[in-house]
């Protein structure tokens, strides 16, 4: 087994453990390094300090650095962030931003006050609630974790 430091775009630093560099090689290549702390998929090697033995064993030792450990991304979650990805897109390429004025937007649609039409944007949690009460029907757009920056 080899261990790498990886580093994301986001330069989180972890750990991951491969068979061989060459099944290093292959993840990197797929894209299927991730960083367990924000999800990106750009990750690269680390500098890495060499692992060297001591012969002067009554030195103290360092404490270990926190490390978190990455494991291989579950193909149902690379599936689905894939799916929610895509319907994000199209709903962004075809759909107004309205801001924080979704919830008037769609009262004024619902009520025939304007034109139908597709619309995105932010509401509160009462806005989101209020919008329910009223009967007007509208989805929350799920943010994926690398989409937060």
């Amino acid at each position: 087994m080899i261990r790498y430091t990886l580093r994301c775009e986001q330069d989180h630093s972890f750990e991951a453990w491969f068979r061989s560099s060459e099944d290093y090689d292959r993840a990197a290549e797929k894209g299927i390094n991730e960083c367990p702390l924000c999800g990106a998929t750009r990750v690269e090697k680390a500098p890495m300090a060499p692992s060297v033995a001591r012969k002067d064993k009554s030195e103290a030792k360092k404490p270990a650095e926190k490390v978190t450990l990455a494991t291989a991304p579950d193909p149902r979650e690379m599936a689905l962030r894939a799916a929610l990805k895509e319907l994000r897109q199209k709903v962004t390429e075809n759909a107004e931003y309205v801001g924080d004025r979704f919830a008037a937007e769609a009262r004024k649609m619902h009520y025939n006050e304007s034109e139908a039409r597709g619309i995105y944007g932010e509401a509160s949690a009462d806005e989101a609630k209020a919008l329910a009460e009223e009967g007007i029907e509208f989805q929350p757009l799920p943010t994926l974790p690398e989409e937060r920056n």
